[in-house]
């Protein structure tokens, strides 16, 4: 089975997908099932879910803004409403969600969480392969991080477009997603999206910000 850890559809700021579509298109890419990981809520995860089928499992998360970076949480069933990245974390595991930290150390991204050695303790998972890191190295550095401190990984496409959907995640054969995230009892695989997407993405979250 393969699952994509990290989509976003129109309710994300510098979204634009309809949950219909990103459902659709997973489908069609093969998929077992899709994390929809919206910045700063929860609502494209929420209405995704609806439309899963015995086919495509979509998991409810959400790519939460801490004062620290960003940090995902998934199997959510409730808004994330703090931004302190300790509360953030406290409010995820209140739902029996577990933490990931989105493409950590991105150099590019203002909004990567760079973790220092006392931060293992909150954190559950690395995501070690994002398609849309432009340079290779911030995946080896997420890697190593997570080599070097024993956490679980974990894969993602960032798909903000049908055409990254499925570009990267994970492969299992375990039939409990939520136990193979926990254990990371599965293979990463991924490749990297084209420059115009993250591109393409900037622009339309700049277009939003002047259309409001």
């Amino acid at each position: 089975m393969k699952y994509d850890f990290h989509t976003h559809t129109k309710y994300s700021s510098d979204g634009y997908m309809e949950p219909k579509m990103l459902v659709k298109v997973a489908a069609k890419a093969g998929l077992s099932g899709v994390a929809v990981t919206d910045h700063n809520t929860i609502k494209g995860g929420l209405n995704a879910k609806k439309l899963a089928t015995n086919e495509i499992e979509i998991i409810v998360g959400s790519e939460i803004l801490t004062d620290r970076g960003e940090v995902t949480g998934i199997f959510l069933t409730e808004e994330i409403e703090k931004t302190c990245f300790l509360d953030v974390v406290e409010e995820i595991k209140a739902q029996n969600g577990i933490v990931i930290l989105p493409h950590p150390f991105d150099g590019i991204r203002s909004t990567s969480f760079h973790p220092d050695p006392q931060d293992v303790k909150f954190i559950d998972s690395m995501e070690v392969f994002n398609s849309r890191c432009v340079r290779q190295i911030y995946n080896d550095m997420a890697r190593n991080y997570a080599l070097e401190n024993d956490l679980e990984i974990i894969a993602g496409s960032d798909a903000h477009f049908e055409n990254e959907i499925g570009n990267a995640g994970v492969k299992t054969e375990s039939d409990n997603i939520r136990e193979a995230v926990l254990n990371s009892d599965f293979t990463v695989f991924g490749k990297r999206s084209n420059i115009i997407n993250p591109v393409t993405t900037k622009l339309l979250k700049i277009w939003r910000g002047s259309n409001r």
